[in-house]
């Protein structure tokens, strides 16, 4: 069998075995997570002009039948004080019932700089991110905690920056969460112990599977800094790079990581964060889908009523 018809068949079964198998569990499968899709499993088309960034929506929800989106700021330069753009970006949505959750921010400057004008910079450069994130109705932007210097002064850096920035999100109602994306950020005991120096209700994480190269010589080990990093979480990304015969992701354990995030309460959205290159795109994306699909079913009976 082809792999696209594997995985068109793969979903079919997926889903209707995902709805039978719930309802003898007496459980919903929106009960232990809703899937979203992460703008960045797009990325080539979009770069290559192949999408218009003004279509997320509508193609998450006519092409996937996902309702929840998360938006990458890189394809909307320019657009985060366009209040004409903004307003059709937000009517798309609408029109097609998908629900904005986060505007994921990257190039905007280092939140740990360790120079305080720089720093600061930094800072003020989000702000207009957190605005076009409750105009679309959105509950986070991501952030990253770049910084420069030992391990605890990145602590303190980075804290200092995410501390000025939460300021400006609890005055227009945004969550400013960080995801583990390279350096110290990589390292769950060290973004942990950020977040727990931050100590504010509107700073979280957002760990992804697949982030835990710290340097090329260091990688963290994914399960425990997810296990790090649940406790702040505010947002899950289900990295995937490519798949075996049976659907399973090649580099992590979906029903052990998936476990990790449930068995710490996590109920939200599981963004889905195709990156790979032997697939395509779509292809990439059904496949993430069906098989956090899967997991849940495998799951739901185990997590029923926790």
């Amino acid at each position: 069998m082809q792999r696209r018809e594997f995985i068109k068949s793969s979903i079919a079964f997926g889903m209707a075995g995902t709805g039978m198998g719930l309802i003898h569990a007496g459980i919903k499968p929106a009960d232990l997570y809703r899937i979203s899709l992460a703008q960045w499993s797009l990325h080539r088309m979009l770069e290559k002009g192949e999408l218009d960034p003004l279509d997320f929506a509508t193609i998450t929800r006519q092409k996937f039948d996902l309702d929840a989106i998360e938006y990458v700021n890189q394809f909307y330069k320019g657009r985060a004080a366009d209040q004409a753009y903004l307003n059709q970006l937000k009517q798309r949505a609408d029109d097609s019932g998908v629900r904005s959750l986060l505007i994921m921010c990257d190039g905007e400057g280092r939140l740990g700089d360790p120079n305080d004008s720089m720093r600061k910079q930094a800072v003020e450069n989000h702000y207009k991110w957190i605005e076009a994130a409750a105009f679309l109705g959105c509950h986070s932007i991501r952030v990253n905690a770049a910084s420069e210097g030992g391990y605890d002064a990145q602590i303190a850096l980075a804290a200092d920056g995410l501390s000025q920035l939460c300021k400006y999100g609890d005055q227009e109602g945004i969550n400013v969460i960080v995801e583990n994306h390279g350096g110290l950020s990589s390292n769950g005991a060290w973004l942990a112990a950020v977040m727990r120096r931050v100590e504010h209700p509107r700073c979280g994480t957002l760990p992804d599977f697949g982030n835990f190269r710290i340097s090329a010589e260091e990688t963290y080990d994914r399960y425990q800094g997810v296990k790090e990093l649940m406790p702040f979480a505010k947002a899950v990304s289900a990295k995937s790079h490519d798949f075996d015969a049976q659907g399973n992701e090649t580099n992590t354990d979906y029903y052990r990581i998936m476990r990790i995030v449930l068995e710490a309460g996590y109920r939200g959205h599981v963004g889905i964060e195709y990156e790979g290159d032997r697939l395509s795109e779509f292809d990439g994306i059904y496949a993430t889908r069906d098989l956090l699909i899967m997991v849940r079913e495998k799951l739901s009976e185990e997590f029923k009523g926790r």
